[in-house]
């Protein structure tokens, strides 16, 4: 596979030419919802460096691997479920660390984290309460 040199949009003939498939396999991923390039106001596939990343990776999975179509699918599908439940993972990640934090900084002051306010009230001793029953 030939290595993208800059970046932009490449014509459909390009990205066949690159990558030594025929243009037919190419509407046939679009058709299969494997990739999705963009179009132009004259209907022209335009197909990005994000475009040629999948278009790598799908033909990796059916040239390497002999993955077919259902599979390649079945395979994008998922990877683009872990990613977003990595995202989901991250973002917990970062709830979690923003409340300990949040609640450590109100443990330095009991009263402000507290959900019933609490009072100091000086406990006597039992000698202290001894010397008041004497007096």
């Amino acid at each position: 596979m030939t290595k993208r040199k800059s970046k932009g949009a490449y014509m459909i003939s390009a990205v066949a030419e690159m990558y030594e498939i025929h243009p037919q396999t190419l509407r046939l991923y679009e058709r299969e919802g494997l990739l999705k390039p963009s179009r132009t106001e004259g209907n022209t596939r335009l197909y990005t460096d994000e475009d040629l990343l999948r278009l790598e990776f799908i033909l990796s999975l059916a040239r390497d691997l002999g993955v077919n179509i259902s599979g390649i699918a079945i395979i994008l599908q998922m990877r683009e479920r872990m990613e977003e439940m990595q995202h989901q993972i991250q973002d917990f990640v970062q709830y979690i660390q923003h409340e300990v934090l949040t609640r450590a900084s109100a443990a330095a002051d009991p009263a402000r984290g507290a959900i019933v306010p609490l009072r100091r009230s000086i406990i006597p001793s039992p000698e202290t309460s001894r010397r008041k029953d004497m007096k």
